[in-house]
């Protein structure tokens, strides 16, 4: 198959369930250099939900030169009985974080906690009654920029 018969091959949107910690390494591979606006998230302490919407690089859909996609995506947690944000301004509602990665951490399993890592020191920490977290893709797909690189020293 030629390069630009690949290149136009239509890609399967994103739907995905963490219920355990190798789970949510999936989802988080998924969500590295992810965008979020900081009033893209919200906690409603009455559903037990936290809720992100972002824009995430989508790694699965990049070529050999590099070029890839962003996708519109949304990604939520249930049983969440406290969040916590620190390292940005909560009340800096267009600000933009770059989400590096997601983990779980196990206290009284199930329950534990998870934590939203972002460039830059910032972090949402959320304890939850157990691990439940859903990513889906939302349709808006656009050409990136570029693709996200990292120094590792």
């Amino acid at each position: 198959m030629t390069d630009a018969i690949a290149h136009k091959a239509p890609m399967t949107d994103l739907k995905l369930l963490a219920l355990d910690s190798e789970d949510l390494e999936i989802v988080s591979a998924h969500l590295q250099d992810a965008v979020v606006r900081v009033g893209d998230m919200g906690y409603s302490k009455a559903d037990k939900r936290f809720v992100l919407l972002m824009n995430r690089y989508a790694w699965e859909a990049g070529d050999a030169r590099g070029r890839g996609q962003r996708k519109r995506a949304g990604l939520h947690f249930d049983h969440v009985t406290v969040a916590h944000a620190d390292g940005f301004d909560l009340k800096s509602k267009d600000g933009v974080l770059e989400l590096l990665a997601v983990t779980f951490e196990p206290k009284d399993a199930p329950s534990g906690e998870v934590l939203l890592t972002f460039a830059g020191g910032g972090r949402v920490r959320l304890e939850v009654e157990c691990l439940e977290a859903r990513l889906r893709d939302l349709g808006g797909v656009w050409a990136a920029k570029a693709q996200p690189k990292h120094d590792v020293d």
